[in-house]
């Protein structure tokens, strides 16, 4: 009998480690909505607006709000020009005219007159990025654009809230890995989602899925540079 339950044990113990083994690959899964954002931002920087359909209307299937994708194209703009985010946000208006029922979802946050624009997008720069005593040489030579980047990107943009920090990165990073020659930005913004949350399973599932969406010399220029990062990071 003794034999009996401890053998019914031992059953047992090893369904839970399967199960928790299993629970936790689940959690280092991207999510439908953040496969969504990939897909919808790579088409959006790659100005495929055929693609960019489909995958608007199956990023509302799986989840996201009306006001999740106006967000991610309406951050895409600073990555890959007006002209993208508009076509991208135009192709929106006609799927949303299309459909019924979708959720609207939060409404974006309005920046308090008096706040420091440049200090709260140092703050969250640093917190994407690491904290750095050295100066970029863009920031010696052009500083207008680093006030640009705190204040109107990582501030204006980034504090609009409706979507997450990870949730804007994965669309950053699904976007700079569709736009030819943006390795270094690639690289940059890579290594950021990693600092606020993305694992390296996710990561490699954010490439296998950016991939399906990319011409194949533009997925293997993508593919160098996630697996620089994520071997770099070990």
């Amino acid at each position: 009998m003794k034999k009996i339950i401890l053998a019914a044990f031992i059953m047992l113990g090893g369904f839970l480690l399967m199960f928790n083994t299993a629970e936790a690959k689940k959690m280092d899964r991207l999510t439908p909505k953040e496969q969504s954002i990939i897909k919808i931002s790579s088409y959006t920087a790659q100005g495929n607006l055929p693609e960019l359909e489909k995958a608007l209307n199956s990023g509302l299937d799986n989840g996201l709000s009306i006001n999740e994708i106006k967000e991610i194209l309406v951050q895409l703009y600073a990555y890959c020009g007006f002209p993208r985010s508009l076509n991208a946000i135009n192709t929106f208006i006609k799927v949303t005219s299309s459909r019924n029922g979708d959720t609207i979802g939060e409404t974006p946050e309005t920046m308090p007159e008096d706040i420091n624009k440049f200090e709260v997008g140092k703050r969250n720069t640093e917190k994407i990025f690491g904290k750095s005593d050295a100066k970029a040489p863009y920031e010696e030579f052009a500083p207008a654009i680093n006030t640009f980047l705190k204040e109107h990107l990582f501030c204006d943009i980034f504090e609009r809230g409706v979507l997450s920090y990870k949730e804007r990165e994965i669309a950053t990073v699904s976007a700079l890995a569709s736009i030819e020659g943006l390795e270094p930005q690639l690289t940059a913004h890579l290594n950021g989602a990693m600092n606020i949350g993305l694992t390296e399973d996710e990561a490699k599932e954010l490439y296998e899925t950016v991939k399906t969406c990319l011409p194949k010399e533009q997925s293997k220029a993508a593919e160098k540079v996630f697996k620089n990062v994520i071997e770099h990071r070990k």
